[in-house]
C-alpha cells in the first residue's frame, strides 16, 4: 500500500498545497490505492510535502513520484500523445510549478491580509507557545523564499500581472477541449487541476482568483474534474461555478 505524505485538508480543499494535490491526482489517475498521512513533515526527506513510502521506497518531490508511478507499474500518463505534445505538456507543467507557483506564495505568505486569512489559520492547530512563534518564522522563512526565487522583488500589482498572464496563456491553450491535451486525461491534468482549483480558493483575495474566475472553459474544466475525482469536496464545485 502507497502511503502519500500530505498537509491535509483545508480552505474547502483535499490539501493546502497544489503539490501534494498534484501527486494524489497522480495516484488517482493511476488507479494506485494510496492512505494519506499528514504526520510525516518532520521526516520528509527534501524538507517539503508531498513525499510517499510505496513499501518501504521513499520518493520525494512529484516529478519523481510520477516517474516512480510509470516505472513500477507500467503508467504512461501521456498515453496517445507524440513527442511535440509532451513536449508542450511539459512546458506547460513548468509553468504552473515554477512561475505560478511562486504567485501563489506571495499571494497566500507575503500579503499579510492572506496570511491572516490562510496560512495563519493553519498554525492555529499547534500548541501554545509554538502557536505564536512558528507562523512568524515561517512567513519570515517563505517570503525570504521568494524574493530568494525573484518573484518577490515585483510589486504586487507586477506579479498579478505576471500571474494573469500565464492563466490566460493555460485558459487559451485549454480552449474547448476535455482536458488539458485532449480528449484523454495525461500527466498534465494532475498538475493543472491542482493548480487551477487551488487559484479558485475564495479564502484568498487576490486578483489571481480574478484571472482564473472570467475564463469560463477553466471553470468548467475544474467542475468536470472535482465531479471525476473529488465528488466529496462540494465547495471546490461552487468556486467553479
Amino acid at each position: 500500500m502507497i502511503t502519500l505524505y500530505a498537509f491535509g485538508p483545508f480552505y474547502g480543499l483535499p490539501d493546502l498545497s497544489p503539490f501534494v494535490m498534484k501527486a494524489e491526482m497522480l495516484l488517482k489517475i493511476a488507479g494506485l490505492d494510496y492512505v494519506t498521512n499528514t504526520t510525516g513533515f518532520n521526516n520528509a526527506p527534501k524538507g517539503k510535502l508531498p513525499y510517499i513510502d510505496d513499501d518501504g521506497d521513499i520518493i520525494a518531490d512529484t516529478t519523481f513520484i510520477r516517474r516512480h508511478i510509470e516505472k513500477k507499474y507500467g503508467v504512461d500518463f501521456d498515453k496517445g500523445l507524440d513527442a511535440e505534445q509532451r513536449a508542450i505538456a511539459w512546458a506547460f507543467e513548468r509553468m504552473f510549478e515554477d512561475h505560478i507557483y511562486w504567485t501563489f506564495m506571495h499571494a497566500r505568505w507575503v500579503d499579510e491580509d492572506n496570511f491572516n486569512r490562510g496560512p495563519r489559520v493553519f498554525f492555529q492547530r499547534l500548541p501554545l507557545p509554538m502557536r505564536l512563534i512558528v507562523p512568524r518564522l515561517a512567513r519570515r522563512q517563505m517570503s525570504a523564499q521568494v524574493m530568494g526565487q525573484g518573484m518577490g522583488r515585483h510589486s504586487a500589482a507586477e506579479i498579478a500581472e505576471l500571474g494573469t498572464r500565464s492563466f490566460d496563456a493555460a485558459a487559451v491553450f485549454l480552449g474547448q477541449k476535455t482536458y488539458s491535451m485532449g480528449d484523454a486525461l495525461s500527466g498534465l491534468d494532475a498538475t493543472a487541476f491542482a493548480f487551477l482549483a487551488s487559484a479558485l480558493c475564495p479564502v484568498f483575495e487576490t486578483p489571481l482568483r480574478t484571472a482564473v474566475e472570467r475564463h469560463d472553459n477553466i471553470k468548467t474544466y475544474v467542475r468536470r474534474m472535482t465531479d471525476r475525482y473529488y465528488p466529496d469536496y462540494p465547495e471546490m464545485r461552487q468556486w467553479a461555478a
